[in-house]
């Protein structure tokens, strides 16, 4: 008798804890991002830029697409050729799927950031990234929408000055939705893990 109830014991407890791994299974978890998970942010919703072809750019224009936008300037010394470098080998890592990939890059420096000065930075890069300007008003409106902040240093003459900013870069999913915060200094690797993980979400 004993050992009879045991066993029903034994198989009830299986059962339980079967449905309970199915429960577990079942529940919903957000993916481990490398990146600052910032998804349902109510800022950095979109933007309407004019590219360094004159077309004028939206964020919906990209749909379909991951997006990768950072802020920075043409003449910068270190952050911004290292940023662009890292999401150009990011879309070579991603191999077929950096098709999927739109590299964006926002002038702070319009003054002297000029769409043929745009053009060929973009192309020593990724020909297929676009750099986006704006005129200095819009420009402050759109750093205040983005939580970016930038500042004129003036240099030893009136063309030599250069620019604080923020260094870090927005990741959007393939539905336009801001879902990332990318840190500068992150490195490749984890951005190209956390762009298959919105890819595979999109598919």
């Amino acid at each position: 008798m004993y050992k009879r109830n045991a066993i029903k014991n034994i198989a009830a407890y299986a059962v339980f804890m079967g449905a309970s791994g199915l429960f577990v299974a079942c529940s919903p978890q957000r993916p481990a991002f490398s990146s600052v998970d910032v998804t349902g942010a109510e800022y950095a919703k979109g933007f309407e830029l004019t590219d360094h072809n004159g077309q004028l750019r939206r964020l919906t224009d990209f749909s379909g697409k991951v997006v990768v936008l950072f802020f920075g300037y043409t003449q910068c010394p270190d952050v911004c050729p290292t940023s662009m470098n890292e999401l150009a080998e990011v879309k070579r890592a991603l191999g077929k799927d950096g098709e999927r990939l739109q590299g964006l890059f926002v002038t702070v420096d319009p003054q002297r950031d000029t769409p043929e000065v745009l053009k060929g930075y973009m192309a020593s890069f990724d020909p297929t990234f676009l750099a986006l300007s704006t005129t200095p008003d819009k420009l402050n409106e759109l750093a205040k929408d983005y939580k970016i902040y930038f500042k004129k240093v003036d240099g030893k003459t009136p063309t030599s000055y250069t620019m604080d900013h923020s260094a870090g870069s927005y990741v959007y999913d393939t539905k336009g939705q801001l879902r990332l915060f990318t840190r500068y200094g992150s490195g490749p690797k984890g951005l190209t893990e956390d762009i298959r993980i919105l890819l595979k979400q999109a598919s």
